[in-house]
């Protein structure tokens, strides 16, 4: 797909060496789902949030989650305005077409609770009133998995509305050397024009429903998915709205590769991102092993489709 390689590309500029990253975000975005980046500070978490929202010439806003921060800071408040003699909505930050919630586990569980209605409804309630959050809207939230002093964990719940989590990671040597050349003398995130509009993305969160699914696919998604639910080592295994976004994902990668069907490739390349954070490990299973390498245990043992007719 041309516009989605343009994407890329511009992106690219910018973020240096993340090819995989910068696909599976591209792909959080089709499928309209949110994604959560846990990493070390100084990883380009910020950076990759506002070159994705200049590239697709959408609006950006900056959330910086602290424990005294409240839910009308991000959703806005209803004052009463003396002159017009009436009460009026002044909306917060949550208004954007791409939202970063930076350190999201810093702030207190009821704050964390008030993303839960913008992230799964597209819109937000103050007072009586309820708002209607731009299309498309996508949350970046990020966790620093090093520091755990005055951080409150993200609940289950919450957990579950984002569609991946992600790590960035640490460049290698020959991309931080790049990395330092094409910052030298200029800045490049100052030159970065839009390639893409806001109107072109929500066509391609479209078409990408469109793709394809068999009914072996959708098999072996759910013998995944019941397996996370009986799994000896598992407390608590992915959700119906797991499966979903799951299915999506499979959709937007197979569109993204330009093909008008799935294939079992897209859902073990795509599982270990959207069930991994989703998946309670049991006292035993934490002793044993952790959620990343119990859910590639799971694909492991089960048999791969491989007679898909298009």
């Amino acid at each position: 797909m041309e516009l989605i390689q343009i994407l890329r590309s511009n992106i690219g500029k910018i973020i240096i060496g993340k090819e995989e990253v910068i696909n599976l975000v591209i792909t959080s975005i089709l499928s309209k789902g949110h994604v959560l980046l846990e990493d070390v500070p100084g990883t380009g978490k910020t950076l990759l949030a506002k070159t994705l929202a200049k590239s697709i010439g959408g609006s950006f806003r900056r959330i910086q989650f602290t424990p005294d921060i409240l839910p009308s800071d991000i959703t806005g408040i209803e004052f009463f305005n003396p002159k017009s003699i009436e009460f009026e909505s002044r909306l917060g930050p949550l208004m954007a077409n791409i939202v970063l919630a930076d350190e999201i586990n810093r702030a207190m569980p009821r704050t964390q609770a008030s993303l839960l209605e913008a992230m799964e409804e597209r819109q937000i309630t103050i007072e009586a009133t309820t708002h209607k959050l731009p299309d498309p809207f996508f949350v970046i939230a990020t966790q620093n998995p090093i520091e755990s002093q005055g951080t409150f964990p993200l609940p289950e719940a919450q957990l579950d509305r984002f569609f991946m989590k992600l790590s960035v990671g640490y460049p290698t040597f020959e991309e931080e050397k790049a990395m330092m050349n094409r910052f030298v003398t200029k800045e490049p995130y100052a030159e970065l024009d839009a390639v893409v509009s806001v109107e072109d993305i929500h066509r391609l969160q479209e078409e990408v429903k469109y793709v394809k699914i068999h009914d072996a696919i959708q098999d072996y998604i759910l013998q995944i998915v019941h397996r996370t639910r009986s799994h000896e080592y598992i407390e608590h295994g992915v959700s119906p709205r797991a499966t979903l976004a799951l299915m999506r994902g499979i959709q937007a990668r197979a569109y993204m590769n330009n093909r008008t069907y799935c294939i079992p490739e897209d859902v073990l390349h795509l599982v270990p991102y959207v069930f991994s954070h989703r998946i309670v490990l049991s006292l035993e299973g934490s002793l044993r092993s952790n959620q990343e390498d119990m859910i590639q245990s799971i694909l492991d043992e089960i048999d791969v489709p491989v007679e898909i007719s298009k």
